[in-house]
């Protein structure tokens, strides 16, 4: 059995590794290659392409990279049509992958999309190429299977993959002395996300308003966890000039969450992450100007922040655009390090998250059910 992947971020990187374990444990023969980062490749995954120079976010970015990414989609076909895979599972990335899966599917190639485009939120025509082009498309919200199958999408739901994820690998005191933090100061974990044009947008902000944090109430700390996407070397430079004791961690991002008092997070799946850890988190979001007024027009939710949607109402604060600044969050931020009341209300509704998404197993439960599809279309 051989499976192929495209996966475009960091996250994605994540669900396809934990994706590609669960598939071995299943299919003790089976063959993974693909575009994807370094998880996949440790878990067993031969990539084809390596996705740390991938990353960009918003229009302008998007327009200007257009020709790489039709180099991209032409090198990807070609290794589809010499390696000849049973299936490729598109995870996430829908701006590329929704046109590499017609692709594969002109080429006789059967599409399982994993990770599906957020048509509650826009672009709802997305579900109407999804319904015609994947052969199975496996959805991470109960809400959003159902607004799949409404379009006549061969859909399924089996729980979210993060619930078996998000899960510490050493106690508290291990995890301080591994990434050098003291015990007794108010750690800010500072998650400013996998693409480098979000990095470049809100570390700077971040720093700004940990420094500010330091000057208000002292015996402040800050962990930041380095994206694969993202090279060490950047996030040195960046960091630099802060007097603030800063951590870069590598790797075991969730024990890095267990021992932070608060979160400052670019808006995407780390929001939910952070809440699956409980800490609590303000979720920022800053574009450049022309992707911010579309997405005015085009969006169509009242909250971004993955925990706000699934829960129906706002129990993470979330600063947008003009709003990211250093004061704004430092107003949001301090709350959470120093009033323990405000600090516990926000955690408890961050533990409502995860019970609102059900039960552990999702990933074998997915596994299982891709190695079932794939021998009946064989």
């Amino acid at each position: 059995m051989k499976i192929m992947f495209s996966v475009g971020e960091a996250s994605g990187d994540l669900h396809g590794a934990a994706l590609a374990k669960a598939l071995v444990k299943q299919v003790s023969q089976v063959e993974m290659i693909g575009m994807g980062g370094k998880h996949m490749a440790s878990a067993g995954v031969h990539l084809v392409y390596d996705i740390q120079q991938l990353g960009v976010v918003g229009i302008g970015e998007v327009i200007r990279k257009i020709p790489f990414f039709f180099r991209l989609r032409t090198y990807l076909l070609n290794v589809m049509k010499r390696e000849k895979p049973d299936i490729l599972i598109c995870i996430d990335y829908p701006g590329f992958n929704m046109q590499l899966m017609k692709k594969a599917k002109a080429l006789g190639i059967p599409v399982i999309y994993y990770i599906l485009p957020t048509i509650w939120a826009w672009n709802k025509s997305r579900g109407n190429v999804i319904a015609r082009y994947a052969d199975l498309a496996i959805s991470l919200f109960p809400f959003e299977a159902q607004l799949y199958k409404q379009l006549g999408t061969n859909v399924i739901y089996a729980g979210h993959p993060l619930l078996d994820m998000v899960q510490p690998t050493m106690d508290k005191e291990k995890a301080y002395a591994a990434f050098g933090l003291h015990p007794q100061k108010k750690t800010v974990l500072c998650m400013p996300g996998s693409r480098l044009q979000e990095v470049q947008r809100l570390l700077p902000v971040m720093m700004q308003a940990v420094q500010k944090l330091q000057q208000r109430i002292g015996n402040v700390q800050c962990i930041i966890p380095r994206a694969s996407t993202i090279s060490r070397a950047l996030l040195e430079r960046m960091v630099y000039p802060a007097t603030v004791p800063i951590h870069i961690g590598e790797g075991n991002v969730y024990d890095m969450m267990q021992i932070s008092t608060a979160a400052v997070v670019a808006s995407g799946t780390a929001t939910l992450e952070t809440a699956l850890m409980e800490v609590p988190t303000v979720l920022v979001y800053k574009v450049n100007r022309l992707t911010y007024t579309m997405a005015k027009l085009l969006v169509h939710v009242k909250y971004i922040g993955l925990p706000n949607i699934i829960m129906g109402r706002r129990i993470m604060p979330e600063l947008w655009q003009d709003k990211v600044t250093p004061q704004r969050i430092v107003s949001v931020l301090q709350p959470l390090l120093t009033n323990e009341i405000i600090h516990e209300r926000q955690r408890c509704a961050m533990a409502m998250v995860r019970s609102a998404l059900g039960s552990r197993g999702s990933v074998d439960r997915i596994a299982m059910e891709i190695v079932k599809f794939i021998k009946e279309r064989s």
